[in-house]
């Protein structure tokens, strides 16, 4: 791929087995013998302010990008499989994709470290161009496509934070890589949307140029985001409001993985 990267998928597959360890230790059992297929944290996630005019925040639903709008001009990705993938591979991919209520099973989520988090809203589509930038639409069409979108709004016990994560699930893993890989570069060029709360959870709108924060993680075949801001827009307090943006993404991403390879679980 451009830019002298290395392979994503060839860098995913060389940090699995640190992340295993990794979830071994959090989770505290024993990790099977077989192959593990489960996320990479990247290292390239950032919090931003919009300064004024050239910066960018975390999109909201109400900025979708137009249907009818020219596709961007995107780097031009081709991610192939190694010729040592895991052999479990095809049959994972043979898996009906996650579905909503897999991926965002409970409205109230109580997390390991006692964090409790309402999810507010759950949206979910085929058409995952309407829940990203057109940057990240482009280079999704690049290959074989989406299957699905599924998105959940969460705040925390003060109904201070909003915090958006959202999976998207592809035919390949390549995509999913490609993705994940342009995400981790470029994470306020490829982004999704973040949802905005619904007039009945009593939310307010984040104000638009907002900070925000970006983490992303892959599965086997598809990428979970997680987009996190206070909901009055504030810059204070970065350190919490990045707790809780990778909590809920590891809630989620556990699930995710849960579904895509239970024997990873």
């Amino acid at each position: 791929m451009p830019y002298g990267a290395p392979d994503p998928y060839t860098q995913w597959v060389v940090e699995q087995e640190r992340i295993r360890r990794r979830r071994r230790t959090r989770r505290a059992v024993a990790a099977g013998t077989g192959v593990v297929l489960v996320a990479a944290i990247t290292a390239g996630a950032v919090l931003y302010a919009d300064g004024g005019g050239d910066g960018g925040a975390a999109a909201s639903s109400s900025a979708a990008p137009s249907t009818t709008a020219p596709s961007p001009a995107v780097p031009s990705v081709a991610v192939s499989l190694p010729t040592d993938a895991p052999s479990a591979l095809p049959s994972l991919l043979s898996r009906p994709i996650i579905r909503p209520e897999q991926a965002f099973p409970a409205k109230s989520v109580r997390l390991s470290d006692g964090s409790r988090y309402e999810r507010v809203d759950l949206a979910t589509t085929a058409d995952c161009a309407r829940g990203m930038s057109p940057e990240l639409a482009a280079l999704i069409a690049q290959g074989q496509g989406c299957e699905r979108l599924t998105a959940a709004l969460f705040t925390d016990a003060d109904r201070r934070s909003q915090v958006t994560v959202t999976v998207l699930s592809f035919r390949r893993v390549e995509d999913a890589s490609s993705v994940f890989a342009m995400a981790s570069m470029d994470p306020v060029t490829y982004q999704v949307v973040s949802l905005d709360p619904p007039p009945e959870a009593g939310l307010p709108t984040v104000p638009p140029g907002s900070a925000g924060v970006f983490r992303r993680l892959m599965t086997v075949r598809s990428v979970v985001f997680a987009n996190g801001q206070w909901g009055d827009g504030s810059e204070q307090d970065e350190a919490a409001i990045t707790e809780q943006t990778e909590d809920l993404l590891q809630y989620a991403d556990d699930n995710v993985v849960a579904y895509e390879d239970p024997d990873s679980v």
